[in-house]
């Protein structure tokens, strides 16, 4: 016999997984293993309860061979089961969401998945397998979502739920009864219990975290107790409640935290219970109230350490300053990198701090040549990494300080700014908001984890090697990033595989140690410590160190050193583009946004990092053109004038014509073209090329047509490739003087192959719409033959003559590759010597074909007998 069971109280949840076992094992037994929750009982009596399940002394357990246990893994809570779990000859299959204990149930089939909701995972499982979910199973597993997740209001949810759920209303289930049985108000003696408990309760805060304690007696059992702490935990604003119930001879204690560092299952394992982090339970022989209420808190002072310490929010690795170094030359240190402190270092020992502001004013004083130790602050408030961020926020408000740098053993470790205790703050307001259902926060900037939305949207393999990438950075004293376009895309809701590792250390060796597990090959760039690292499928990573860059003067490459994260993310061009999502275990998938790029995103705006950004590398301008295009975003209000100010300064004028040739082909490729060259000439960027490119309602035409003709190409799907951003530059320069236009393509460093493409084109388009007068097939291909199709094309978009361009699109479409089917070979077979006869009967096949007279082999052959059969009489 198989044997399907759950735990003892049975919950919804616990019921809902084993209706889903029977479903998966069609010939097993079900049977409660006690006792069920007081509103599990009363639905199992009611007409909505279809499925036959067994008592204990239903079952004779010396005919089981197989245990299927669901929503527990203890044995301690299978009752009379509990002997099956360690029987020899069973086979034990488990479907659990609990965390790992020790003595838990092993079996030769394990699901466990620590997801929010057993219940979910059932769900998935039996759409994975195929499974029908009949509309009286489906109204089982919603009752036991619903519970789970208190009605989709626990912190425990996430995506999979929803869509669990949905698929149960897709398969009909019935949210009336769900509603019925958990939609209940409150009896008046639960009333009264919550009344006393809210009497009772005690805050205590360890590691900064709120923590209610809460305690009430009664002779007798009530049941649904933790509705109860539902509710006491709905109406108290705290990080984590315990409530304690006496009732007849036992104590029960309820646990809920809305906070990791708080792991309520953790705490009252010390009391033989369990649950998950953010919900469990325990009970236990009567002692007084007091004194397990004393021994809880004793265990929470012992479990719960700080939420964040110093080592969790500060930027590292931090640039220094030696202490022997000039004033003169420290401001020249403040001014490439940007910092307004920075750490003053003796022999590579922390001895102090100093500012921009004191280095500006010993040098207004004249001091420039002094040394910085002469000035610096040497008795700075510092952290080490174990410091609190609770002290830290103290040390910055208290002494009005705005840098802490991070010590340990006089090594500058790290540092944290006024920025960084912000987001702390911030991310705890967001907490707050949360727990309490407040709705007026915007948390678009909220600290997320992706780690769900990766799964879905990477193929597995992605998501594995992802996984991968995150455990060796960790092997190696490591941190490894997601980042770039395919973070932001995820927060678009969009897949992008083409995927940059960022990593805190050193990115080659990253990349080989990556390598050697996964059979790869890598190709390293020393001088930028960067790597590409190819799969044995062909998949490509690109990996680099975490970097700094800064700029020897305007539109110049940068110079590149080693750095944080922060700073890494900070030298990138928009702030969608700087976000960066964590690998390492157990933080992966942690949304890490430093520049408010997650708010953005959801904005839709293209918003510079900062003022000098376009001063340092103008090319951002047409990048930040092209996002908006390609994304449909819209430029900030500010971004938009500075782009202005850099074409008042003529930075562009600074630009490579290689580096301007090549932003504006992408911007071509990707934006919409009107669109497109609309916005250069509202930024003044057109006369950068040259001064005589200007913006007309003519070329804003031509450029809406050349983008309907471009669409028209993509969609015949023909092998040859349309360079469409050449096309873009012959419809810019097609209404200057030949002399400007070739200025132009002489500016922007168009390669000499392309520049000659485009001058051809030029002349060929004008060529084609004027021999264009006739639009007879054969007019029409003695017309055009020869010409290239960017000048074709061109040409199409060029005209607004609607023949002319039905001419051109017959052209391109079949009269261009029109051609004999007879060839030299067949015309010999026939009986015609070789030599300039076959080029004359090879012209007259290709006429006639054009004319309509021919259309089969067999046409031209009589049509070649026809025409040149004496011939091969005088041959």
């Amino acid at each position: 016999m198989e044997l399907i069971t759950t735990h003892v109280n049975t919950d919804f949840d616990g019921l809902a997984a084993m209706v889903a076992a029977m479903l998966l094992y069609p010939g097993a037994v079900a049977a409660f293993p006690g006792a069920q929750e007081k509103n599990v009982r009363e639905f199992i009596q009611s007409p909505a309860w279809l499925f036959d399940m067994k008592k204990p002394k239903d079952i004779d357990l010396s005919s089981v061979t197989r245990l299927i246990v669901v929503d527990t893994r203890d044995a301690s809570r299978l009752g009379p089961f509990a002997e099956l779990a360690g029987k020899p000859g069973i086979d034990i299959h488990v479907f659990d969401h609990h965390p790992p204990r020790n003595g838990d149930i092993c079996g030769s089939f394990e699901l466990v998945d620590e997801a929010g909701c057993m219940s979910t995972r059932m769900v998935e499982l039996l759409a994975e397998r195929g499974v029908d979910i009949p509309s009286p199973a489906a109204t089982v597993l919603a009752l036991g979502i619903y519970e789970e997740t208190g009605f989709f209001t626990f912190p425990n949810i996430g995506p999979r739920d929803f869509l669990a759920m949905a698929k149960l209303m897709e398969r009909g289930a019935n949210l009336n009864v769900v509603n019925s049985f958990l939609g209940r108000e409150p009896s008046p003696e639960q009333i009264d219990l919550l009344n006393e408990l809210l009497q009772s309760s005690t805050e205590m805060i360890v590691g900064g975290f709120v923590i209610r304690l809460a305690r009430a007696s009664r002779d007798r059992y009530i049941p649904d107790a933790a509705m109860v702490a539902h509710k006491f935990r709905d109406i108290t604003e705290c990080d984590a409640m315990f409530i304690l119930l006496r009732m007849e001879d036992r104590i029960h204690i309820i646990g809920r935290s809305n906070v990791p560092e708080v792991n309520a299952s953790d705490i009252l394992s010390h009391f033989g219970g369990g649950g998950h982090s953010y919900a469990a339970s325990a009970s236990l022989d009567a002692f007084s109230l007091e004194e397990t209420e004393e021994r809880l808190a004793a265990r929470i002072r012992q479990t719960v350490h700080p939420g964040k310490t110093a080592a969790d929010v500060m930027t590292s690795p931090v640039k220094s300053i030696a202490d022997g170094i000039s004033m003169s030359e420290a401001r020249d240190v403040f001014t490439r990198y940007g910092f307004n402190v920075m750490p003053v270092l003796r022999d590579d020992r922390f001895s102090g701090v100093i500012s921009r502001d004191v280095v500006e004013l010993a040098l207004r004083h004249g001091f420039g040549d002094h040394a910085v130790h002469e000035f610096a602050t040497t008795d700075p408030s510092a952290a080490s990494s174990e410091t609190p961020m609770s002290e830290v926020e103290a040390m910055m408000v208290e002494r009005n300080r705005k840098f802490i740098p991070v010590v340990d053993d006089c090594r500058i470790v790290g540092a944290i700014t006024r920025t960084d205790l912000l987001r702390v703050l911030y991310e705890g307001l967001i907490r707050r908001t949360r727990m309490n259902g407040e709705p007026q926060v915007d948390h678009a900037a909220a600290p997320r984890n992706l780690s769900v939305l990766m799964r879905e949207k990477f193929p597995g393999n992605v998501y594995s090697l992802l996984r991968l990438c995150g455990d060796t950075a960790a092997e190696m004293g490591f941190s490894a990033y997601l980042v770039g376009g395919s973070v932001r895309d995820l927060l678009r809701n969009e897949r992008n595989l083409d995927l940059d590792i960022v990593v805190e250390g050193h990115g080659i060796r990253f990349a080989e140690a990556l390598a050697a597990k996964t059979g790869a090959r890598v190709r390293g760039h020393e001088r930028f410590n960067t790597a590409a690292v190819v799969m044995p499928d062909g998949f490509k990573l690109d990996v680099a160190t975490s970097r700094t860059e800064y700029y020897e003067s305007p539109a110049v490459l940068p110079t590149v050193e080693a750095s944080s994260i922060k700073r890494d993310l900070y030298r990138r061009d928009f702030t969608i583009n700087t976000l960066a999502v964590k690998l390492n275990t157990p933080e992966f998938g942690a949304l890490h946004d430093f520049f408010g790029g997650s708010r953005d995103i959801k904005d839709r705006t293209i918003r510079i990092l900062h003022n000098l950004s376009f001063v340092e590398d103008p090319t951002r301008v047409l990048r930040a053109i092209r996002f908006a295009e390609r994304f449909g975003f819209r430029i900030g209000k500010h971004t938009a004038n500075l782009i202005r100010a850099a074409a008042r300064m003529n930075l562009f004028d600074r630009l490579s014509g290689s580096r301007l040739h090549d932003e504006l082909m992408l911007l071509f490729r990707e934006a919409r073209l009107a669109n497109a060259v609309k916005a250069l000439n509202s930024y003044g960027l057109l006369a950068s090329i040259h001064p005589e490119l200007k913006l007309s309602p003519s070329l804003v035409e031509l450029f809406e047509r050349l983008e309907k003709v471009c669409e028209w190409h993509r969609l015949l799907y023909r092998k040859e490739r349309l360079d469409e951003g050449t096309i873009c530059l012959i419809a810019m320069v097609s209404g200057m003087k030949t002399a400007d236009a070739a200025a132009a393509i002489t500016r922007l460093n168009v390669p000499p192959g392309k520049a000659a493409i485009i001058r051809a084109a030029l002349g060929q388009g004008r060529i084609a719409l004027n021999r264009l007068k006739d639009t007879e097939p054969r007019n029409i291909y003695y017309a055009l033959r020869g010409f290239r199709l960017e000048a074709l094309v061109f040409a199409m978009a060029k005209t607004q003559d609607e023949e002319q361009r039905k001419a051109i699109s017959h052209y391109i479409t079949e009269l261009r590759e029109t051609v004999p089917l007879l060839s030299g070979k067949e015309l010999l077979a026939m009986g015609f010597p070789p030599g300039p006869l076959y080029q004359e009967i090879l012209r007259s096949l290709l006429d006639a074909r054009l004319r309509g007279l021919v259309k089969t082999r067999y046409d031209e052959t009589q049509y070649v007998r026809s025409r040149f059969g004496d011939r091969i009489a005088r041959a």
